[in-house]
């Protein structure tokens, strides 16, 4: 146990999004992610936005790994500022998966629900920090760089 709060989540940037139909053959489970990726989308746009998902936010209250964690599931959308450098916004669905904490009520319950979009907004700072995001601009700006040398058409020729 090395952090106070442990955050980890598969990122999906709705730009790299090109298709919206759902495959006629996709599982329930994955239909209903393509849809809530689909909602997402269609609130947020798809520039500046990620959508997050097999996600989960542990809180460690002690310093005892089997006694006083808060572990919630989340998935949603973060948005970032128009040069993707730092978190803006989040729109996340947080619910209670586990915990270990006894003396663990209510109020405080909903308290550390609405804490996971402050943790989570927190950690996507450290994930674009990290690089993962750099190398995402980088590939968008020879993409457009290439359009712009073309004339603003890409592939096939045109």
């Amino acid at each position: 146990m090395s952090h106070y709060v442990d955050v980890t989540f598969d990122c999906l940037p709705l730009r790299s999004i090109d298709r919206f139909d759902i495959p006629i053959d996709a599982s329930p489970a994955f239909r209903d992610f393509c849809q809530r990726v689909i909602a997402a989308a269609s609130k947020h746009g798809l520039h500046n936005s990620y959508y997050l998902h097999n996600a989960h936010c542990v809180f460690h209250l002690t310093n005892d790994e089997r006694v006083g964690a808060i572990d919630f599931r989340f998935e949603g959308t973060l948005l970032t500022d128009p040069e993707d450098q730092r978190t803006v916004g989040s729109d996340l669905n947080a619910e209670l998966d586990k915990e270990t904490c006894d003396w663990l009520t209510g109020p405080v319950a909903q308290w550390f629900t609405e804490t996971v979009n402050y943790a989570v907004r927190a950690e996507f700072d450290r994930y674009i920090a990290a690089g993962d995001l750099k190398r995402t601009i980088e590939r968008l700006q020879r993409i457009q760089q290439e359009s712009d040398t073309r004339g603003g058409f890409l592939g096939m020729g045109l």
